[in-house]
């Protein structure tokens, strides 16, 4: 039986990585799209390669940009992919405030560039997009698929514009083609600059002495924390329905950056309260208060359901980065 080929562009990020593996175990070869750039950042795939001269490879990447349609119907073209998951995009939400236009482009516009070439290509690939709660913005919670969409950044309206490009081109075109709303899902592998990342991170160093003090903007906000690992099977089972849909995938437990913020110092036998300083400039012009999920759609019709909320993830995140500062000689 010939194996299942799946495309995943922003594979290198954590959501991306963890992807790969989950696909890579279910028997697929898997595709991965990265930018050109002076340099490497695969550390977080570098585990699954292997020698590319081996006869079936489970893991190939190749250089694209979603900006470029050509290169993108070529590689569709090539690869002849059964499934393509949609993962890229500028992700940081107080950055798309800095950076609108590009974060127009690379979060909103690509997915269109992929669901054009898709139907130029093969309209029987199935394709994933990666929306996000952020969308919801300032509807109160719970948020589930049938809530209002008010989104409070460029990063959230760029994610809504992708969103109702997928629902047109399922509707107007009949592509297998699905929506999963994620809500806030964290794990070691997440960029430095997140907020639960520069806390676990922040935590381990204070312990170790190697940081004094941490600043954060907001700590009020609520948001509902999963684990990304659990949140990429959820990805997979969506584009194993006969008939695509959008679907939440939360943990339903709110949480607040304060409370994120004790979970992960308490670990360490810290106080927060001794550390942490606020810096307005980390604050966005426009607050998004709180997330918190339904994800009983997901529950009744893929069978998922998240097992980590927030206290276990920070823990988690902490000892890993622990273990990150001590084994690399940071210490």
């Amino acid at each position: 039986m010939q194996k299942k080929r799946a495309l995943i562009t922003g594979i290198t990020g954590q959501d991306g990585s963890y992807l790969a593996e989950l696909l890579i175990s279910k028997g697929y070869e898997v595709h991965g799209l990265i930018r050109r750039a002076s340099s490497i950042n695969t550390q977080r795939i570098d585990h699954l390669f292997q020698d590319p001269h081996e006869e079936s490879p489970r893991l190939v990447l190749h250089y694209s940009d979603l900006s470029d349609f050509a290169s993108l119907t070529n590689l569709l073209s090539t690869i002849e992919p059964d499934e393509v998951y949609n993962l890229a995009a500028q992700s940081h939400v107080r950055v798309s405030f800095e950076m609108p236009i590009f974060t127009g482009q690379v979060t909103g516009l690509s997915a269109t560039a992929l669901l054009e070439a898709i139907r130029i290509v093969n309209d029987k690939i199935k394709f994933y997009q990666a929306s996000s709660s952020e969308m919801f913005g300032s509807t109160p919670p719970p948020q589930n698929e049938k809530s209002s969409f008010a989104p409070q950044s460029p990063y959230a309206a760029a994610k809504l514009y992708a969103y109702w490009m997928v629902r047109n081109y399922r509707e107007g075109y009949g592509l297998h083609a699905s929506n999963g709303i994620l809500f806030n899902h964290e794990s070691p592998r997440r960029g430095e600059t997140f907020v639960t990342r520069k806390i676990s991170l922040a935590a381990a160093r204070i312990k170790l002495g190697m940081q004094q003090k941490l600043f954060l903007g907001n700590l009020d906000a609520v948001r509902d924390w999963g684990y990304a690992p659990e949140y990429v099977e959820g990805m997979w089972r969506m584009l194993q329905l006969e008939k695509p849909d959008d679907f939440v995938l939360a943990t339903g437990v709110g949480c607040t950056v304060r409370q994120f913020l004790d979970y992960a110092f308490s670990h360490l036998d810290l106080n927060w309260q001794e550390f942490v300083v606020h810096d307005p400039r980390y604050l966005r012009p426009t607050e998004v208060d709180a997330l918190l999920g339904d994800y009983s759609k997901a529950r009744q019709n893929l069978g998922w359901q998240p097992t980590t909320t927030a206290p276990e993830l920070a823990a988690l995140m902490v000892d890993a980065d622990l273990d990150l500062l001590t084994s690399n000689g940071t210490v």
